[in-house]
This record gives C-alpha cells, structure tokens and sequence, in this order.
C-alpha cells in the first residue's frame, strides 16, 4: 500500500462514488451517506483540484443483478484516462461482485489511477497494491452473500409464526401483535363492494366497468416521504384484481407468493422481481391467520372463477360463457381424445345456428378432427334437465333476488354517503385550520383559504351525486316480488324467452354442472354430464335426418291441431296454441293462416260445422240461459254443468241437452240474481259510460277459452 499521489495523479480528476444499497439509509439514516459525501473535502486536501461526486446508484444494490449507471459512468471516466484517482469509504462501495470489482481495478492499473479510501492509497500498478485489493473484494463479495443467508433465513423462521411484517394491501394495518382490519369504516366498505360485486357479476372485469359507470373511487396506498397514505381514485383493473387474488382478505397469512428470476442480458446478469409462483410453492400459508373480509373456501371460488375466465391460459380445462347464443360453451369435453369443444356460429351476425367442433387437435398439431355436432337441439335437451333441477328451487330464487335487487339500489348511495361523510370531515379540518392563522398572515390564509374553498366544492359535488343517484333509483321501475313469483311459476316460459340473458343463463348452468362429455354416432350425441357434486347422468339427443331441420314444429302443437282439426276454426285452433304457449318452427305466434297452412301440410280436414250441431261454446250456453260467459264458467267449475275440452286451454264443448234441465235452471237463475244485486249495490255517483261495460266483458272472454 502506498501514500503517495504523483503530480500526474493530481493533475487528472477525482472521483467520488457514492453508494447506498438500502432504502432506508437513503431516506432516514444518512450519517454514512454523508460520510461519503466528505470525501470530495479529503480529496481537495490531497491536492486535487477537479472533483467529482458520483451518487447516481442510492438506492441500488451493488451486487451486479441490476443497472448501475452511476459505475457504469464511473468506468467510462477510467477508460477515458481523465481520472487520477477513485474515492470510495470502502471497497463494497464501488462493487459487491468480483466481475465488476477485479474490472475497475483492472482498468485502474492500465490507465494509472489509484483507489482511494480512509485508510490509504492504493496503486492496481503495484503488486501487493493489487493483490490487497483483491482480497477485499473477495472478502465483501463473501460478506454480502453471508448477510444475505442469514437475513433471508431469519425472515423464513419469523414469516412461519407469522410475525414477520410486510407491507399490507388496503384494508388491513399491522396491530400490536397480529394484522387487524383498517379501522376506517369507508375503506372496509370499499373491499366488501369489490367482493361482493365480483360474487355477483362473476368477472373482474365487469366489476371495473360496474366501478367506472357508478363513479365509486376505490381507497389506494400511496407513500410519501415513507409515510403511508391513503387517497381515493377510480379504480383499474389491476386494483380490482389485486383485491380478488390476494389471500390476506381470505384471512390468511401469505409469505413469498413472488420470485426473483436472473437472466443474462447482454452477458451481465440481470434480476427482476415480483414474478408470482403456484400456491404450492409459497414460502408460508396460514390460514384463519387473522380476521378476513371473506372466506377461504369464497376465495378459492373466487380463483377458479378467474382461471375460468382466463381462456387463454385454461389448459384444456373448462371456460366461462362470454354471451352468445351457445349455452355449453365451455363445458363440452371430446370424449375421444379429451380436448374442451370449440363453438361456431354460422350466422355470426345474429349469433345462431350453433355447431360444436373438435378442432384444437387440428389447429395445434395438425390431426384429424374428431367430432362436430349442431349445438341447438343439445342446448335445448340440456336445458330440459336443467329446468328439472331448479325448477323446485325457483320461487326461493325469486325471493332472493328481490332482496337483491333492493341491495344493488342501495350500494351506490352507501359509497356515495360514505365519501360524502369524509368530504365533510376534511372540509371541517380546512375550516379550523384556516382559523387558526393569523389573519394578518396573508400569504398562508390566502393558500388556506382556496384550500378550504376546494374542500366545500368536493363537498357540494359529491352532495349533487348523491341526488342524482336516488333518482336514478327512484326513476328505476321496481320488480315486485309478485311479478318475480310469477315469472317463478313460469320458469320454462322465462328460460326460453327472446329477451332472456344468454350469459345469466350460462352462470347457471356453470354452477350446476362440471363438465359434459360429448360423443357422437350415425343418429345420436351421447352427453354425460357431471354434475356439481359428483352425480353422473346420461343424456342421448336424436341428430336431424336428412329432410329435417331445427325450425320443425313442436309436435305438441302438431298433436293439437290433428285433435283439433275439423271440428274447429282454425282461428279457434291458433287461439288454443296462443294460450298454451305454443311456437311455431321459427318462433311466431299462431294465427288463422299459419294454423291454415299446417293443416294443408298435414291433409287434415278442414272445419265443418256439422259436426258442432250436438254441441255449444261458452256464448251459445250463455245466450241460452241470458246470463253471462262468467255464469257459465263458475256452473262448469262447480261441474253443475257438464263440459269437456279437446286439450287445456281449448274451447268448452257443453251438450245442448243438458242446459234445459232443472238443476241448471235454477244455479244459473241464482247466480245471475248474484249479479244483478252486486250490480245494483255500486255507487250511483260512479259516472257509467254506455258499452265500456260490455267492452270489457267481451275483452275478458276473448282472453279465456269458449
């Protein structure tokens, strides 16, 4: 080691590198820092005249597995030969790896620069000079990977009890001993409406729209001068998903879910961080660790919910429906070479005629493509077996979902009423503190004040929100929960709707069923579907013939007419099939022509009013009697009279014979003098209006069978 500096050395330029790994020590403890810094005033004491500092690497590690432009300005200086010497308070300053460390000392002896620290001189020209230098950056080499086990080791043993103390996502803060829930009611009511929406809606991403469309801010962390803050901002999708995915809010205690991976980039190597691995290769899980927003089983549900949706990255598993017409999409497995069924719609414009391909095998490896069925006569078969399964159930839905409906209204008043409250607060908070300066002090009341001002426009602005909101939801038409138990009752006719959502339909079949393996021979497809639980059931659907095609007639209604056919009009039979329900081929209701022309298409007889002389229809009965259609209905229900029907729904056939006898006489007499005193009992200060009456009797018979 030598103490002496050359005029050649003073006459070049000294620089100062100035290096901290640690985040802390940059921001907090800068005594070392600054020991570093008083570098440049011993370099001016040693005679040099140009000095240099070089501090552009605080805050990175020395370790050679990440960017340092403050060293890599450092050797350029050196291999420039304008640098007499190289200041550092130690040798793990200028590099913690032997690549970089025996370089520098390299280029040093080839240029004549000498390294100095508090300690001496050291020329890289000289032997010994060299061979010491070596030998400390060996040594801080192996310091730096011994601290490294040691800490990496003791933060795996305090992480195992769960001690070890991380940065927590929203909603949480480090307690006295455990991980407590964020006192601020606002924000534990922030991360339950991102639960519970994506419970609802079933995609992340439909929760960010849901978020932007309400303009409901989400509570973030921000950190400034290394003080933890919380603001409120719209949220991104990235927010969303990290309160979906991250099992702190299913109570558990999670360590190491994130890696570090190296690579050589351009022959140095290169680390990156926050790469996340499987769960079974977590360093630490703890469950029921601490107080949750959710359950553990709710969030696993919630991970595979997400995978599902992920249809880039399902390895071959199964995949949520996106909309469309398809209602399997998805769920279909080939049961030849177990490849998941594409769907194809012909008519992408109006998404129908659905065809199920086995096409992955071919499109990936070129292989023969295995089977491919039309999908509509299957959706329908399964739909059958779905309406069996929850047609029980039906009415406990109804009223479920008017509770929700009731829930969703008031979701968005509750987060706007909370952020009403907290703009409240803060405005209160700039208030007192505008009161507290002197009012002399102009040049602070004045920035107080607009402070002050901005508050109460946040204010009044979330205030205005808040009323709109309410009447948006006053103005929003309710669903009774009469109308839901309705629609409850009529669960097929509400399934097959033209209005229906495709996708809600879709969730449904989802969490009843797992999967469905599909085959397919000369007249079948062969489903066996895996039910939700473990069941197995199997499903064989007939294929279309040649001649046939999906827009066929139902044969119920073609069962009807043939019963029908000759003894009614065919404006009566259309009127039967209306009542039931009934379709035709493409979806229309029945009217006088179409019942018409399958009933050419069949060669069925057309109507003949011989056959009717025997019998009378409800208005022939009633004319006969002089009392009303309604008379006549409540003699049939009380089987007074005697009526049959061809099929439900269809007219009243009554023998003529039987309306003369006595015991019809006198129940039709009695009920008629019913009305007659019903009739007479009502306000005489009612205005009447001459036919309205009438009108509306005849409205009541048209809508009901003769």
């Amino acid at each position: 080691m030598t103490n002496k500096l050359t005029p050649e050395h003073l006459q070049r330029r000294a620089i100062v590198y100035v290096r901290q790994s640690s985040f802390v020590q940059v921001v907090r403890n800068r005594e070392s820092q600054l020991r570093q810094y008083n570098l440049g005033e011993y370099a001016r004491e040693l005679g040099f005249v140009e000095v240099e500092t070089i501090d552009e690497d605080l805050g990175r590690s020395g370790s050679g597995l990440m960017e340092r432009p403050g060293f890599q300005r450092l050797v350029t200086e050196v291999c420039e030969g304008r640098v007499g010497a190289v200041f550092c308070v130690e040798a793990s300053r200028l590099a913690r790896n032997g690549r970089d460390w025996h370089h520098l000392i390299e280029l040093c002896g080839l240029v004549g620069a000498v390294v100095v620290d508090p300690e001496g001189i050291y020329d890289p020209r000289v032997i010994n000079d060299r061979l010491v230098l070596g030998l400390r950056g060996t040594m801080s080499e192996f310091e730096l990977s011994i601290m490294r086990d040691r800490m990496f080791k003791a933060s795996r043993q305090k992480a195992q009890r769960g001690e070890l103390r991380f940065c927590l996502p929203i909603g949480f803060y480090w307690g006295v001993k455990h991980i407590e829930l964020d006192p601020d009611v606002r924000v534990q009511d922030a991360v339950h409406l991102v639960l519970q929406k994506f419970q609802e809606l079933g995609s992340a991403r439909q929760v960010l729209f849901w978020f932007r469309e309400q303009q409901i801010t989400l509570p973030t962390i921000s950190y400034s001068e290394g003080t933890r803050q919380i603001c409120w901002k719209l949220p991104v999708y990235n927010s969303i998903l990290a309160i979906l995915t991250n099992p702190l809010y299913a109570g558990a205690y999670a360590f190491g879910r994130t890696e570090a991976r190296t690579q050589l980039v351009a022959g140095r190597a290169r680390q990156t961080k926050g790469h996340p691995k499987p769960r079974e290769q977590w360093t630490v899980l703890i469950r029921d660790h601490h107080a949750g927003y959710i359950s553990w089983e709710r969030f696993e549900l919630n991970q595979k919910i997400l995978a599902e949706n992920a249809h880039m990255k399902s390895r071959m598993g199964r995949q949520k429906g996106r909309g469309g017409a398809s209602l399997l999409v998805g769920l279909l497995r080939c049961r030849r070479c177990g490849r998941m069924l594409c769907v194809h719609y012909n008519n992408r414009q109006a998404m129908k005629d659905i065809r199920y391909v086995c096409v992955n095998g071919n499109i990936n490896q070129g292989v023969a493509k295995c089977i491919g069925f039309g999908g509509v006569r299957v959706d329908q078969a399964v739909s059958k077996e779905i309406l069996k399964v929850i047609q029980p159930l039906a009415i406990d839905a109804a009223l479920e979902a008017a509770e929700r409906i009731l829930e969703r209204q008031s979701d968005r008043v509750h987060a706007l009423e909370l952020e009403l409250e907290q703009a409240r607060y803060e405005a209160r908070l700039a208030a007192r503190r505008y009161e507290a300066i002197d009012p002399d002090n102009r040049l602070v009341a004045s920035e107080l004040e607009s402070r002050w001002n901005t508050a109460l426009c946040r204010v009044r602005e979330v205030e205005e929100k808040i009323e709109q909101a309410r009447a948006e939801s006053a103005n929003t038409p309710v669903v009774s929960r009469d109308d839901l138990l309705a629609l409850a009752e009529d669960l097929p006719g509400v399934w097959e709707s033209p209005s229906s959502d495709p996708s809600l339909k879709q969730r449904i079949i989802q969490i009843l069923i797992q999967e469905i393996v599909a085959d397919v021979d000369e007249h079948e497809v062969t489903l066996v579907i895996h039910w939700v639980g473990g069941r197995h059931s199997e499903l064989r659907v007939p294929k279309l013939q040649s001649g046939h095609h999906t827009r066929c007639t139902q044969v119920e209604a073609v069962d009807i007419v043939r019963q029908m056919a000759g003894r009614y009009k065919d404006e009566e039979i259309a009127l039967t099939l209306n009542r039931l329900r009934l379709k035709t081929g493409v979806g229309n209701s029945w009217s006088e022509k179409r019942v018409r022309s399958l009933r050419s298409h069949l060669d069925l007889p057309a109507y003949d009013a011989g056959q009717q002389d025997s019998h009378l229809n409800l208005r022939q009965v009633a004319e006969r009697l002089t009392v009303s259609t309604t008379v006549v209905r409540r003699l049939i229900a009380s089987k007074v009279l005697p009526a049959t029907q061809v099929v439900p729904g269809a007219p009243w056939e009554i023998d003529g014979t039987v309306i003369s006898s006595p015991e019809v006489i006198r129940a039709a007499t009695a009920l008629r003098n019913r009305e007659s005193r019903q009739r007479s009992s009502v306000d005489e200060r009612t205005l009447s209006l001459p036919g309205f009456a009438l009108h509306e009797e005849s409205q009541r018979s048209t809508d009901l069978p003769d």
